[in-house]
């Protein structure tokens, strides 16, 4: 990924955004984007493929950062040259799975705060245009999917079930939604230490959790600690999940 694709891609977003917001989303044509942008339709639809993705470019660069940065921390399964026989899984016990999916959400939390106009703007618009709530849906999801292929590989095998590992990642989505949407609504606020605090709970639930479920005379913790999933949806607002969250965990 190169300095000049980011600029041309932030570049892009900015351009739809703006003219969504000004001349609405339906009366905007991918022909006007393209020229405001200064690339040729081609050209657009090469990198965009529709209106919906150029409004989230930004955001598929930043899933691919986010897959990059926890793959440096993922252990390969190993290979012997000699015998050709797969080795297994390699886990690295100085490796904390769980603090680095927190990481990976806090650098997406941290992206959106950065682009203040751009993150405000786009806001705005998903509230007028439910198609782009529906591209914003599929986003999430992929942050989930990729958070929990993480831990499944990265994870001890003892405690790297798919439903822990789908737990645990719905968990770090969920609250990082919810937070991500207060400041949204509320620019002013400075949320990150709630979010840091809120991102500490899951991870000590999640591994009291797992501790909890070791064999007899492992030391685990008591069977009643719990890993909550929230999902925002319906009338649940994003205050009351946060709040539901941390009151659940405390």
């Amino acid at each position: 990924m190169t300095a000049v694709r980011t600029h041309t891609h932030a570049q892009a977003v900015d351009v739809a955004v703006d003219l969504f917001t000004r001349q609405g989303y339906e009366g905007t044509t991918v022909e006007e984007i393209a020229d405001a942008a200064k690339v040729s339709r081609a050209t657009f639809f090469r990198r965009y493929r529709s209106k919906e993705d150029v409004v989230f470019a930004d955001h598929e660069l930043l899933l691919e950062e986010v897959v990059v940065m926890l793959a440096a921390t993922r252990p390969d399964a190993r290979t012997s040259e000699e015998s050709g026989h797969d080795l297994g899984r390699a886990w690295d016990p100085d490796i904390d799975p769980y603090l680095e999916v927190c990481r990976a959400a806090r650098m997406v939390f941290d992206h959106h705060v950065g682009q203040r106009e751009t993150s405000l703007a786009r806001y705005a618009l998903l509230q007028q245009v439910p198609a782009l709530r529906d591209r914003e849906l599929i986003t999430t999801h992929r942050y989930e999917r990729a958070f929990t292929h993480y831990l499944r590989d990265t994870l001890p095998p003892e405690r790297s079930t798919s439903t822990a590992s789908i737990a645990f990642a719905a968990s770090v989505v969920a609250v990082h939604n919810a937070i991500l949407r207060r400041w949204l609504r509320t620019p002013s606020l400075e949320l990150r230490p709630e979010l840091e605090e809120a991102f500490a709970d899951l991870r000590r639930a999640a591994v009291l959790g797992a501790a909890g479920h070791a064999p007899a005379g492992g030391g685990g913790a008591p069977s009643g600690r719990r890993v909550v999933v929230t999902v925002v949806s319906g009338g649940a607002g994003p205050d009351e999940v946060a709040r539901a969250v941390r009151e659940a965990l405390a």
